[in-house]
C-alpha cells in the first residue's frame, strides 16, 4: 500500500525543490558573468543605446523603447556612465563599469526559471513535471548564453514567462476568485504582457495567447449552469480592465516616458517628420525660426513624406558604368547633412523681386553643394526598372530642359502658396510626366547604401509626396518652429509608423550570418558572440533541443490517439492527473506555435536567436511528457522490477542532462585555445553537424 504524503511534507518537498532549481537558476546564470570583457555581439547596438538614454539623446530603434530604457536605468544606477562607444564587437571594457547592465540582463533572464517551474507546477499539479521542465531550462547552454549579455532576449523572456505564469494563476481553481490574490495575479499578468509588448513586437505573440486562455475560461464560465451569467459579465469586465486598458495605459506610459528622456537631438532624427524633430533639443528645427512660405532663391531641404522617408539627396559620385546615364547620383538619405540642400529657382529667369512659389509653378532644383540639377530622362531606374532614372545633370546651375519640374501642393488649389513644413508638395517632371518619388529600396555599395530615388509616370505614387524641412531665405520674415509642435499622440503614432516601417525593411548586411526558421527546431547553426581569442558560440544544447523535436511529436501523437479514442467511446474520462498534463500541454503547444509558425511568413531578416521564445514552450511540454512517460512506463513491467525501471530511466534522462550539459558549457562561458577541428582542442568530436562553426 502506498505511503500516504501529508499535505506539510508536499509543501516542504515542492518548497525544497524550487530552492533547489534556484540554486542551480543562479549557478548557471550569473558564472564568468563579467566574462568577457570586451563587447559581445549585439551588446555594440544596446549597450549603445541603453548610453543614449543616460545621455538623452534621441535614436531610432524598429524595437519599442522598454528593454533599451531598462537597460540605460541598470547603467545608470550601477556607476556607467554612458560614455563608452560600443563601437564594434572585440571593444574592451577597460575601466567601463558594465557589469551591472550584465548583471540586470542576466537577472530577468534567470528569473524565467522558477516562474517556468512555478508555471508548470500550477497547470499540472505534478512536482515532477515541474522540476524536469525547469531542468531542461537550466541546463541549455543557449539561454544561458543569450542571458549573460546586455541584449533585449532575456528581459523579452522574462515578461514573455511572467504573462504565461500570471495567465495561469488567474485561471486556476486554487486561487480564490475576485479575492486580494486573484486581483494581484491579474494586474500582474496586465503589467507582465505590456512589457513584453514594449520590448519588442513578437510579444505580440504572447499577448495573443493569452487573449486565447481568457477567452477559454470566460467560456467556461458562461457555460457552468450552477453560476449566475452575472458571474461570466463580472469577470469579463476585470479581465477587459487589467488584460486590455490597464496594459495599454502603461504601454503609452512607456512611449510617454521615452520621448521625455530622448529629448536632444540624436542620428536617428532623420526618420521622423519635421514636426517631431522641432521638439528635439539641437536639433535644427528645434526653436527654430524660417520663413512660413517658401519663395525663389530660398536654400531649402526637402523630406519625403512616407513614414521613415528620408531628404532628397546628392553627392560628387556617378552612376557607375551600365546604370542609365553616368550622372550624379541623387538619393534619399536618412540623415541631416549639408549634401541635402537645394536652391529653388525659377525654371526660365531669375528672380530680382520675393515672389512666393505657388502650386503650379514651374521650377528648377540646383544641388547646392555640386550645382547640378535635378533631372530625369527615360533610362531606367537603377532598381525600379519601371520607373526613370533620376540625376543631377548640368554646370553651375545651367542645364536642359530635363530639369524642370511642376510643383502641386496635394490637396491644394492652383496658385496656393507653398508652406514650410505643413504643404505636402508633389514634383511633376514637365516633359516625362512621371513624379520624383522613392521606392525605400537600398542602393548596393555604389550607391552608400543610401535609399533609391527615381521618377514615377504613375502620378498616384503615393511615395511621392514631400515637405520643406528646412528654409533659409533672409529677405523673408521668420516664424517660430513651435507652431509645428505635434501631440503626445501624434508623436506615438509615428514613432509606430516609422518602427513597423523599418522592421519590414530590415535587410541582411553584407557577410552577415542569417537563418531561416527550418533551421531553428534542429539547431542546424549557432551564432558567434564573440570572435576572438576567448570564443563564445550561440547554440542550443543539442540533447535538448532533439530531445524536445521528439517530445512534440510524441505530444502530438498522443493527443491525436486520445482525440480518437474519446471520439470513438474508448475513453469516457481521463485520469486527473493525465487531463492536466494533456491540456497543459496543448496551451503550450499553442504557445510555441505563435512563436514559431508566424516567422515563416515574415520578409524581414532573421537570426537564429528569434526561436528562443518559442524553445522555452518545447522544453516545458518535454518535462510534462517526460513526468507522463515516467508514471506509465514502469506500469508495462511487473511490480517487482517497476522500481528498478523506473529509477534507471530517471537516471538516464538525469545524466543525459547534466552531461551534455557539461560537455557543451564551454558554448557559453567561453572557448580558449585551438578550434574544435583540432585533436587537442577542449571542443574536439563535439561538431556533430557540419553546420556549426564553433
Amino acid at each position: 500500500m502506498a505511503k500516504k504524503i501529508s499535505p506539510t511534507d508536499s509543501g516542504r518537498k515542492l518548497w525544497y525543490t524550487f530552492g533547489l532549481v534556484i540554486v542551480l537558476t543562479i549557478a548557471t546564470r550569473f558564472h564568468k558573468i563579467t566574462e568577457p570583457d570586451h563587447v559581445c555581439w549585439d551588446e555594440t547596438h544596446f549597450g549603445k543605446m541603453g548610453s543614449w538614454y543616460i545621455n538623452r539623446t534621441f535614436f531610432f530603434d524598429v524595437h519599442p523603447p522598454l528593454g533599451k530604457m531598462l537597460i540605460g536605468l541598470s547603467g545608470y544606477l550601477t556607476g556607467y556612465d554612458g560614455k563608452f562607444a560600443f563601437d564594434k564587437p572585440g571593444d574592451k571594457y577597460e575601466n567601463t563599469s558594465y557589469v551591472g547592465m550584465r548583471i540586470f540582463c542576466a537577472s530577468l533572464g534567470a528569473s524565467v526559471v522558477p516562474m517556468a517551474f512555478l508555471t508548470v507546477h500550477e497547470m499540472t499539479n505534478s512536482l515532477t513535471s515541474a522540476l524536469f521542465s525547469s531542468l531542461l531550462v537550466i541546463f541549455d547552454v543557449g539561454l544561458i548564453t543569450l542571458s549573460q549579455y546586455i541584449l533585449l532576449d532575456p528581459i523579452l523572456l522574462c515578461f514573455m514567462v511572467g504573462s504565461l505564469l500570471g495567465a495561469v494563476k488567474v485561471t486556476s481553481n486554487k486561487i480564490q476568485e475576485f479575492s486580494v490574490k486573484w486581483w494581484c495575479w491579474l494586474f500582474f499578468t496586465g503589467t507582465m504582457l505590456s512589457c513584453c509588448m514594449a520590448v519588442k513586437f513578437v510579444g505580440l505573440f504572447v499577448v495573443i495567447l493569452i487573449g486565447l486562455m481568457t477567452i477559454v475560461d470566460l467560456w467556461n464560465i458562461l457555460g457552468d449552469l450552477s453560476r449566475p451569467v452575472m458571474d461570466t459579465a463580472k469577470h469579463f469586465i476585470a479581465r477587459a480592465i487589467f488584460l486590455i486598458i490597464w496594459p495599454t495605459m502603461l504601454y503609452a506610459l512607456y512611449f510617454y516616458i521615452h520621448l521625455k528622456v530622448l529629448n536632444h537631438s540624436g542620428s536617428g532624427d532623420g526618420f521622423y517628420s519635421s514636426a517631431f524633430q522641432s521638439q528635439l533639443i539641437e536639433n535644427s528645427l528645434h526653436n527654430a525660426s524660417m520663413p512660413r512660405h517658401v519663395a525663389y532663391g530660398a536654400v531649402i531641404t526637402l523630406k519625403n513624406h512616407k513614414t521613415g522617408g528620408g531628404y532628397l539627396h546628392s553627392h560628387y559620385h556617378l552612376y557607375p558604368e551600365g546604370v542609365g546615364a553616368r550622372q550624379q547620383q541623387i538619393t534619399t538619405y536618412t540623415h541631416k547633412d549639408d549634401n541635402n540642400k537645394w536652391i529653388i529657382k525659377k525654371y526660365n529667369s531669375e528672380i530680382k523681386d520675393i515672389e512666393i512659389i505657388r502650386s503650379g509653378d514651374l521650377v528648377r532644383l540646383e544641388h547646392s553643394a555640386t550645382k547640378r540639377n535635378l533631372h530625369s530622362h527615360k533610362e531606367q531606374a537603377p532598381i525600379t526598372k519601371k520607373h526613370y532614372q533620376v540625376t543631377g545633370y548640368g554646370e553651375n546651375g545651367t542645364g536642359d530642359v530635363n530639369d524642370v519640374w511642376r510643383v502641386t501642393i496635394l490637396n491644394g488649389v492652383e496658385g496656393e502658396k507653398l508652406k514650410t513644413v505643413t504643404s505636402r508638395i508633389k514634383f511633376v517632371h514637365y516633359l516625362q510626366s512621371c513624379i520624383l518619388t522613392t521606392s525605400g529600396k537600398q542602393l548596393p555599395k555604389w550607391g552608400y547604401e543610401q535609399q533609391e530615388v527615381s521618377c514615377n509616370p504613375n502620378l498616384r505614387d503615393s511615395n511621392g509626396v514631400w515637405n520643406v524641412e528646412e528654409n533659409f531665405f533672409p529677405k523673408l520674415e521668420n516664424v517660430s518652429f513651435e507652431v509645428y509642435a505635434p501631440s503626445f499622440l501624434e508623436r506615438f503614432l509615428e514613432s509606430h509608423a516609422v518602427m513597423l516601417q523599418g522592421n519590414s525593411g530590415l535587410k541582411p548586411k553584407e557577410g552577415e550570418i542569417t537563418s531561416r526558421p527550418w533551421q531553428w527546431p534542429i539547431n542546424y547553426r549557432g551564432q558567434f558572440f564573440s570572435g576572438s581569442t576567448y570564443r563564445i558560440y550561440l547554440l542550443g544544447n543539442p540533447v535538448i533541443w532533439w530531445s524536445n523535436l521528439i517530445f512534440l511529436l510524441i505530444f502530438v501523437m498522443i493527443f491525436i490517439a486520445n482525440a480518437i479514442k474519446t471520439q470513438r467511446g474508448y475513453i469516457e474520462q481521463f485520469k486527473e492527473e493525465h487531463s492536466l498534463k494533456l491540456k497543459a500541454c496543448t496551451w503550450l503547444f499553442i504557445g510555441w506555435l505563435l512563436h514559431y509558425v508566424p516567422f515563416w511568413a515574415m520578409g524581414r531578416v532573421l537570426y537564429f536567436h528569434h526561436y528562443f521564445p518559442a524553445i522555452i514552450f518545447s522544453s516545458l511540454i518535454s518535462g510534462i511528457i517526460i513526468d507522463y512517460f515516467l508514471e506509465d512506463i514502469p506500469k508495462l513491467f511487473p511490480a517487482t522490477v517497476a522500481n528498478t525501471v523506473y529509477h534507471t530511466v530517471l537516471g538516464v534522462i538525469l545524466s543525459s542532462i547534466l552531461y551534455s550539459f557539461y560537455l557543451f558549457s564551454p558554448l557559453a562561458y567561453g572557448m580558449n585555445g585551438p578550434t574544435s577541428s583540432e585533436s587537442n582542442s577542449t571542443m574536439f568530436g563535439l561538431k556533430w553537424m557540419d553546420s556549426w562553426e564553433f
